[in-house]
């Protein structure tokens, strides 16, 4: 796999990380805050922010910002991490879409989208550093961590219901195959060319397919030997 393909997958799998804006009060300075955010299928990072919120003002002032994603442990530093420094600017196009994808990841946000401020922003990758573990250290250029060029912004959507409405026990199968988890309740959340997502009983679980996919087509091929794969173990 190549080093721009690790460092899409890695940032797939993670919800949050640390925001660095330059700030507009204190004359430059980096500015750190928390925040959720979801990959487009173009595997740039959609933030949904206020437009009250420091980081917001920073970035209409200053588009240039960094995006820190790390795992979680005792020794941060042992870990996998990478920051993607970029521009962030105003989602554009289908934002129905946007927001339907970033609800599937992070249901609680559909209160604050009552509110009216918050809007999507959108960070186009100039470059990432990528860490990997102990002696595995990259820089990943924006071409290289571009994914193929897919279909998947136009039917996701279709996707997703076909999977939820007619293939429960493909989820149920992919969950105790990959995860160990027999949960209750399963639901796929997004998909996208290196893999997909499913809601087992609140948790998020993360499934990657052996090769990117581009289409529809590919992707029930996909789908389909991951299931017979499932079953048959």
């Amino acid at each position: 796999m190549s080093e721009g393909a690790e460092a899409r997958r890695f940032l797939r799998g993670r919800r949050h990380g640390v925001l660095s804006t330059l700030s507009r009060r204190h004359d430059g300075y980096p500015f750190g805050s928390v925040v959720p955010f979801v990959l487009d299928h173009e595997a740039r990072p959609v933030i949904f922010i206020s437009r009250l919120a420091e980081h917001t003002r920073n970035i209409e002032a200053d588009s240039r910002v960094s995006l820190l994603v790390s795992d979680p442990g005792d020794d941060v530093q042992a870990g996998a991490r990478l920051t993607l420094v970029g521009e962030a600017s105003r989602a554009g196009g289908d934002i129905e879409a946007i927001r339907a994808r970033y609800l599937g990841y992070h249901p609680a946000a559909e209160q604050l989208m009552t509110l009216g401020d918050f809007a999507f922003y959108v960070i186009k990758p100039r470059a990432l550093r990528f860490i990997g573990g102990f002696g595995h250290i990259h820089w990943v250029s924006a071409a290289a961590y571009q994914p193929p060029a897919s279909q998947f912004g136009e039917h996701e959507a279709d996707i997703l219901a076909h999977m939820n409405a007619g293939h429960a026990q493909n989820l149920l199968d992919y969950c105790r195959h990959h995860h160990g988890r027999t949960p209750g309740e399963t639901r796929m959340t997004g998909i996208d060319c290196d893999g997909f997502d499913v809601r087992a009983d609140g948790d998020l679980l993360r499934f990657e397919f052996e090769q990117p996919v581009t289409d529809a087509a590919s992707a029930r091929e996909a789908l389909a030997t991951m299931a017979r794969r499932a079953r048959a173990a």
